[in-house]
C-alpha cells in the first residue's frame, strides 16, 4: 500500500498539512493506524480529493463499534463478494454496497 505524508495529502487537496490533521480528527480522513497520523493511504484520494463516500463510511464504522485498526483492516480487507476491497469498491463509486456491507458488520 502506498501512502502519503500528511504534507504531501495537504499539496494534493491544495491545504494546509493543519487541516490535513484536522480531516482525520474530524473522521473524514484515515492515517494508518499506529503511525501517528504520519502515513494516509494514497488510495484514500482520487483526481484531488478525499474520495467523496469515505467520510460517511468512517462514521458508519466508528457508529458501528469498530476500533480504528479494524476498521482501518476491513476498508484493505479483499472481499470476493466486491469483488476487490471495500477500498477499491469506493474508488469505483460502488459506495452503496460497501456501506451496505459495514452496516451489516456493525457490532
Amino acid at each position: 500500500m502506498d501512502t502519503l505524508t500528511p504534507a504531501e495529502v495537504a499539496a494534493q487537496l491544495g491545504v494546509s498539512s493543519n487541516r490535513v490533521r484536522q480531516l482525520i480528527r474530524d473522521r473524514r480522513l484515515m492515517a494508518v493506524p499506529g503511525s501517528g497520523n504520519g502515513k494516509i493511504p494514497a488510495d484514500f484520494l482520487q483526481n484531488g480529493e478525499v474520495l467523496r463516500h469515505l467520510p460517511g463510511l468512517l462514521t458508519v464504522l466508528a457508529d458501528g463499534g469498530f476500533s480504528e485498526e479494524e476498521a482501518f483492516d476491513w476498508l484493505f480487507q479483499p472481499d470476493d463478494s466486491l469483488p476487490g476491497t471495500p477500498v477499491q469498491a469506493l474508488r469505483d463509486d460502488r459506495h452503496t454496497e460497501v456501506t451496505r456491507r459495514a452496516q451489516a458488520l456493525a457490532l
